[in-house]
């Protein structure tokens, strides 16, 4: 049966008969297009021990192909029904095998991810996140994750291409979001997926977005270039957003105000930074936050 979902025919007939429908208010939209889950999988790189965390598995398309190739996949899915179909629908398509009869490398959860208590499910353990994510919720799913002290090892995230776009941002078009995950990880679109690819069908087109995790130690920022500074991340999100406060505004505007301090020692701080003193927040990539960061601590404390 699961193969058959493909078809849109066959899932719109599938949900109907198990009494289901895609929630708006839970962002389903299933994946019908096989070589966008082929691209997902590749890109997650996964290998036999891997520890999957998957975010709103659905029929279980993805969910199928990750119990394959890894050592456990949890399974996270708000939907109670979807939730209880799961298991029947993962043992369609791996024809019962032996780890879903064990019951030793699936594990479901019927919950909300933000209320998912991850420190008690994965504890030390190393993980990815691999998953075709409730796009209403995507900013603080990678918050949940990239604010964690245990980080994933890796993400792969079916998401909406805009915001794929301005994750992926250069300097010139950064954002608070694109400096939240580059400060941890290296984002990549590995391919653009059509809505068309999805039932219901959004109305915008999709990506299938790579973040690979930098290592990080505790409390410590490496720079690009390998070099450490000890900052406080409270400090720098801090700063970071005070800097896009008013966009439009230059940054000697924004931290003049934001830091309560002239403008003067704003433009100081900016110069010694490296920065022009007419330079704008979405001008400066993630070297230049870190560096900017330890020059207004040393001037505001």
């Amino acid at each position: 049966m699961n193969d058959e979902l493909w078809d849109k025919n066959n899932l719109v007939c599938y949900l109907k008969q198990n009494g289901l429908w895609a929630q708006k208010g839970l962002s389903q939209n299933f994946l019908i297009n096989k070589n966008a889950l082929n691209k997902i999988v590749e890109a997650a790189e996964i290998k036999p021990d891997d520890l999957i965390i998957e975010i709103g598995p659905g029929t279980g398309i993805l969910t199928t192909e990750l119990i394959k190739r890894a050592g456990e996949v949890i399974a996270i899915e708000q939907d109670e029904k979807l939730a209880g179909l799961l298991p029947e629908m993962t043992k369609s398509k791996l024809q019962i095998s032996n780890k879903i009869q064990n019951d030793k490398n699936l594990k479901i959860i019927n919950s909300d991810i933000l209320k998912v208590n991850l420190n008690e499910l994965i504890g030390e353990r190393k993980y990815k996140v691999v998953a075709n994510i409730p796009y209403h919720i995507t900013s603080k799913i990678l918050e949940l994750f990239l604010s964690r002290e245990n980080r994933p090892e890796l993400l792969v995230l079916l998401v909406q291409k805009e915001v794929a776009e301005r994750i992926c941002a250069t300097e010139g078009e950064m954002s608070v979001l694109s400096i939240s995950v580059q400060l941890y990880g290296k984002p990549e679109i590995i391919d653009i997926v059509p809505k068309e690819s999805f039932y219901p069908s959004p109305k915008v087109d999709s990506a299938i977005l790579k973040i690979g995790i930098m290592n990080y130690e505790s409390g410590i920022m490496e720079s690009n270039k390998g070099d450490k500074s000890a900052i406080d991340e409270k400090a720098f999100f801090r700063l970071v957003h005070i800097g896009f406060a008013a966009r439009r505004k230059t940054l000697v505007n924004n931290l003049s105000a934001g830091y309560h301090i002239s403008k003067e020692t704003a433009s100081d701080i900016i110069k010694s930074a490296g920065l022009k003193e007419n330079v704008r927040a979405q001008e400066l990539g993630i070297s230049k936050w870190r560096e900017l960061c330890l020059k207004v601590t040393r001037k505001t404390t």
